[in-house]
């Protein structure tokens, strides 16, 4: 293959491979639909190869049961946008860390009621001190109700001013 063709063929995987993350921007979280996979930071990589598309994702925590069905409406987002073949890796190492989400899916979280992770560090004991800022009226008025909210990455906080109860988007 001379090197007219090599090119030609690795635009078209870099496009392609550009235009999947494009597409995954539409896949949201099924726990917090507001998130895309993307603000989320669980897409690790993305490849085109042999006109098939693999998707690396890594799980929010370990056994995380919406994982399955991430999997299949990447799966089916992907397929309605013309790409057949597909294959999705789950990377477990390194393990998926707050970090990773983005910027905008945390303030898409504050604005759907839920505070977002507001360190970079977590340890077991960590939650019995931590400030946490309520997503409603914005007070650092704040306790722990409970470890473990609707999910097992959430626990669940009450605002002493305002008096509501939220969820806490836990850091890992």
């Amino acid at each position: 293959m001379n090197d007219a063709a090599k090119n030609t063929i690795n635009t078209s995987k870099e496009q392609t491979e550009k235009r999947i993350w494009r597409i995954l921007h539409s896949v949201n979280d099924p726990e917090i639909p507001v998130l895309s996979v993307l603000d989320l930071g669980i897409v690790r990589d993305v490849h085109f190869e042999n006109k098939t598309a693999e998707v690396v994702i890594t799980p929010t925590y370990s056994g995380c049961p919406a994982m399955d069905f991430i999997g299949m409406n990447i799966r089916k987002t992907l397929a309605e946008n013309g790409i057949e073949k597909i294959k999705i890796t789950h990377q477990l190492s390194p393990a998926w860390t707050t970090d990773w989400m983005t910027e905008e899916g945390k303030q898409k979280l504050k604005s759907y009621g839920i505070a977002p992770p507001s360190s970079k560090t977590f340890d077991k004991n960590y939650l019995q001190s931590l400030p946490v800022q309520c997503p409603h009226c914005s007070s650092m008025k704040t306790k722990l109700i409970s470890e473990f909210g609707s999910t097992p990455c959430k626990a669940i906080y009450q605002c002493t001013d305002c008096g509501e109860p939220f969820d806490y988007f836990k850091c890992h």
